[in-house]
């Protein structure tokens, strides 16, 4: 039986895996479609980079500076690759993954002389998803209902600049509760493993909320970081939808086997 002290730890770290899950779906279908795969990888780390600064620049700063600073770097990364992709679309690719190699050394160095460098760099990569409180939940649930109900009921902001200020304000949430590692996982593999369906959200969907349950699960289970095991979980998951499809779509009459 679960202590009500154990659900003040797997509550919110399950609603949160599950809010990420179902926001970053679409959004990674989107990514895949338009073929900037590590864009997600790029925003994500740069503003994690904002996250870091706004703590090695400021005392003690407020959840609210905190929350400007980060939405700030990601919506300026979100403005460049937009740029990127009207002006020079072949070379987009090129230039989101050194923007993050770039990011990711700037974040080294704003941590180089902090005493609690490398549990810096561990929570910004891999999250502290078991940390996360109602408190967070809260904060960040309107966000992600906000997205999901603009993507949906309004499908035109999908293209141009309107998907690049929604990818923005999804990755500040995300990066922010459970890591960079995560937000890569959730946003790609799900999208992955649907590639071949044509109700893509629907097996997404699925994909990433069994991801995150079986990964809490485990990572409570063995009393391992729920980061790295949910990062794996996505792997194994995805991998399996993937499989089936696949394989599915061979067995069909008219392709592949007999």
């Amino acid at each position: 039986m679960i202590s009500t002290e154990m659900m003040e730890i797997i509550g919110p770290a399950l609603i949160v895996g599950l809010m990420i899950s179902l926001t970053h779906a679409p959004l990674g279908i989107e990514v895949l479609k338009r073929g900037i795969v590590f864009i997600d990888l790029a925003v994500a780390q740069i503003s994690g980079l904002g996250l870091v600064a706004v703590g090695a620049f400021v005392y003690e700063p407020s959840p609210w500076l905190i929350q400007v600073i980060t939405l700030a770097c990601a919506i300026l990364a979100g403005l460049f690759f937009r740029k990127i992709e009207t002006v020079m679309p072949e070379q987009q690719e090129a230039i989101i993954g050194v923007s993050f190699v770039l990011a990711a050394s700037l974040t080294i160095l704003l941590l180089a002389n902090h005493p609690n460098s490398g549990e810096e760099i561990q929570h910004l990569l891999s999250g502290q998803m078991l940390f996360v409180t109602w408190a967070d939940v809260a904060t960040h649930a309107p966000i992600y209902t906000g997205i999901l109900a603009v993507w949906f009921l309004k499908p035109s902001v999908r293209r141009g600049i309107g998907f690049y200020m929604l990818f923005a304000l999804a990755i500040t949430s995300s990066v922010q509760l459970v890591g960079v590692y995560v937000v890569f996982s959730s946003l790609i593999l799900p999208a992955l493993a649907a590639v071949h369906i044509s109700k893509k959200h629907t097996v997404a969907w699925g994909c990433g909320l069994a991801a995150v349950l079986s990964g809490i699960a485990i990572a409570m289970l063995f009393d391992l970081p729920a980061g790295p095991v949910i990062v794996v979980s996505y792997v194994l998951v995805s991998g399996m939808f993937l499989t089936c499809t696949v394989r599915g779509n061979r067995l069909e009459p008219g392709r592949g086997l007999p």
